[in-house]
């Protein structure tokens, strides 16, 4: 049996189960489809791919400006990033095929915000890295507005550590109103990892979440050039 992490905080756990490797789906989509977009047509560029930890439990948290961000979040990290997606997706032939061997895991219609997280919280026990927007929407100016704890929640949860990530510019190549991509450079700058809260309480999870926003959007404001 994987050994146990206890959380800190409530004597929650986590399995240290080995990180999931991608399946030959993900590295097709990778490969044929994402890299092709992000480097060459966005001129994409990733930085600080060295503070992320490749094994173990993983909340991956980020902002949100287009719907450019899962598949760039979900690929350029150097290990697969599972994220929530609607029920019925999953039913759809071939694209349900595609998303599942992506990672993604299905949330019912209406399910409510404690069920989505045990979801994810599951996920997390599996030694997947979790996927969060912090605003939980897109926002016209790409950076973090009105953050939610959902993700200093889940970490709390699970134990595992959150990931700070900076997705530059994928609001003006792709965002509310636009059908096509701009081609403008877009970047991922990954910060720090930040320890889990140490309890569920209230000012813990808003005091993390306000250091997830404060971090995510300085990453932001270096701009897509800077080292």
């Amino acid at each position: 049996m994987p050994p146990l992490v206890p959380s800190p905080s409530d004597g929650s756990a986590v399995v240290t189960s080995v990180t999931p490797k991608p399946s030959l789906m993900y590295q097709l989509v990778s490969y044929l489809l994402v890299f092709p977009v992000f480097r060459g047509l966005l001129k994409g560029r990733t930085s600080g791919n060295a503070l992320v930890p490749l094994q173990g439990p993983l909340v991956v948290v980020a902002n949100h400006g287009s719907h450019l961000d899962p598949p760039l979040l979900g690929h350029a990290l150097g290990r697969p990033v599972a994220f929530m997606a609607k029920a019925e997706l999953f039913q759809i032939p071939i694209l349900g095929s595609i998303i599942r061997a992506c990672g993604a895991y299905p949330v019912k219609r209406g399910a409510s915000d404690r069920e989505a997280i045990r979801t994810a919280t599951a996920r997390l026990e599996e030694g997947w890295a979790i996927g969060v927007f912090l605003d939980g929407t897109r926002q016209p100016d790409g950076r973090v507005n009105q953050p939610r704890p959902g993700s200093a929640l889940l970490a709390a949860r699970s134990g595992a550590p959150l990931l700070p990530v900076a997705i530059i510019n994928s609001h003006r190549a792709l965002g509310g109103g636009r059908s096509w991509p701009r081609l403008v450079p877009v970047a991922l700058r990954i910060g720090e990892p930040i320890p889990a809260p140490t309890s569920r309480r209230k000012p813990e999870l808003e005091a993390t979440t306000q250091e997830l926003q404060r971090r995510i959007n300085a990453l932001i404001d270096q701009g897509v050039g800077n080292p």
